[in-house]
């Protein structure tokens, strides 16, 4: 019966019926594709074309997009929680970073050209993007906001548009599609993604761990025969008795366990994307420290072997062998 409700959805959203175009949410993520591919062809006929494999993680990140937006993710995410938190950690985290690794410094040029926006380098800063993120991720998950957004198509459009924009800032120091401060090396990229996590999983324990539904929104969202429960109340004329507003629950999820598993959700995205970073990062450590090492040993200047390992360069210092 599960099942039936989930592909089918005769009284809600379905995995066979519920996909959508929402152009609001579509149009940016299809003008980024379109200039990249645009860009990309570019640099190919110049003979210097973007790495196939960071073009192909560039359109995962697309589809990824796609995904939240286009599929029955989106219509669940105004039914549950726990949806609504995977649409984001889609839109605010895994797509960000692929569209982040999948650029290169050439690819941007263009955009760089532009005085305002190479000014604008500045928010990829540790310092910065790290706290707008932060930020960012806390106050759309307000009451007050992420309700706004629930109930107003172009808010939650704006919405996704600022979790993708603060995703990709946040993860701009990691990548370093362009370079960024001498002193932020591999180590301190390591720290910076325990903060990252550190901070996202706090934020999952709170909604795990509450007792309290934090977004009235879910709890009306599965009226029986479309009477919610302010609405009981008012035709009984009684006082409010909280076990009408879980007595009928969609699959059996009330609106607590709803926001527990929207809690699990991005704590279990987050460890996963967290072990894949630490591991990537201590072998990359690993390799910095043996190639550093070996460039010392030739008898080249310590300050240039530093600068050159830590930007990838060491090749220019050490010359052919």
């Amino acid at each position: 019966m599960l099942l039936y409700h989930v592909w089918v959805g005769p009284h809600g959203p379905s995995l066979l019926t519920s996909w959508a175009l929402e152009p609001w949410q579509l149009v940016p993520a299809a003008l980024l594709a379109f200039l990249y591919g645009k860009r990309a062809r570019t640099l190919r006929r110049r003979g210097t074309p973007v790495p196939a494999w960071r073009r192909f993680v560039f359109w995962l990140g697309f589809a990824l997009v796609l995904l939240a937006l286009v599929s029955p993710i989106d219509a669940f995410a105004s039914e549950f929680l726990f949806m609504h938190m995977l649409q984001h950690v889609l839109i605010g985290d895994l797509a960000p970073l692929c569209f982040v690794v999948g650029l290169t410094g050439p690819m941007l040029q263009p955009l760089l050209r532009f005085h305002l926006v190479n000014k604008l380098r500045f928010l990829t800063h540790p310092a910065v993007a790290l706290p707008l993120w932060a930020y960012n991720l806390a106050l759309w998950h307000i009451p007050f906001m992420y309700q706004a957004a629930l109930h107003n198509p172009s808010v939650h459009a704006f919405e996704h548009v600022c979790f993708f924009s603060y995703g990709a800032l946040m993860w701009s120091p990691v990548v370093e599609t362009l370079p960024g401060p001498e002193w932020f090396g591999t180590g301190f990229k390591l720290g910076y993604i325990a903060l990252v996590r550190l901070f996202e999983t706090a934020f999952g324990n709170v909604f795990l761990w509450s007792g309290t539904v934090f977004y009235p929104y879910y709890v009306h969202a599965h009226p029986r025969w479309g009477i919610t429960p302010l609405h009981d109340q008012a035709l009984a004329g009684t006082v409010f008795y909280p076990y009408y507003v879980h007595a009928h629950p969609r699959w059996g999820i009330t609106p607590l366990h709803d926001q527990a598993l929207a809690g699990t959700v991005m704590m279990i995205e987050g460890s996963l994307v967290t072990l894949a970073a630490l591991a990537w990062l201590f072998l990359r450590l690993g390799a910095e420290g043996e190639l550093r090492q070996e460039l010392l040993e030739r008898g080249l200047d310590p300050r240039a072997v530093r600068r050159a390992v830590r930007y990838g360069r060491a090749q220019e210092l050490s010359g052919p062998r």
